[in-house]
């Protein structure tokens, strides 16, 4: 449990600073499939966290204005109904984006996720252990859930 914003958001980005070398690979270093990595490509990696990034920073965005989040909700629900289904859909979601939309979203949503997060009070996300949990799932927690798979992708293409 995190006693005050700024912590989270310095854990955070050091949680999310190892997986910026995803973006130091070529395309053709990003696009492999590997069994050791769920079947994925480096770019569905990229596509995974980020996607869900973004369904935080919606989260955010609706808890800088309010003291609910209809997102969540949403979002929870969806998960229970259909669990790994959704990170497929994510996946062939961002399958149809051109690797540039990949390559920009994946280099700026995590800022603009943290910069949110920078206004919504803290008694809304910090001090709410509901919403300390989904942000921690969404970002820490998920970046440590893919470390394996981040270093499987570098070690892919002789990057340790």
């Amino acid at each position: 449990m995190y006693l005050d914003a700024l912590s989270f958001l310095e854990d955070e980005r050091d949680g999310w600073r190892a997986f910026e070398a995803l973006d130091e690979l070529t395309d053709a270093e990003l696009a492999p499939q590997l069994e050791s990595v769920h079947g994925w490509s480096g770019r569905d990696l990229m596509a995974h966290l980020v996607a869900w990034q973004e369904v935080a920073l919606d989260v955010a965005r609706e808890l800088a204005v309010n003291d609910t989040s209809p997102i969540k909700a949403a979002a929870d629900a969806d998960w229970d109904a259909r669990g790994d289904e959704i990170n497929e859909e994510i996946r062939l979601r961002w399958l149809a984006l051109p690797m540039d939309e990949v390559r920009n979203r994946f280099r700026t949503v995590p800022g603009e996720l943290r910069g949110y997060l920078t206004v919504v009070p803290e008694t809304r996300w910090i001090k709410s252990a509901e919403f300390e949990r989904f942000f921690l799932d969404e970002t820490i927690d998920h970046y440590e859930s893919h470390r394996d798979d981040l270093a499987a992708v570098l070690a892919s293409v002789g990057r340790a």
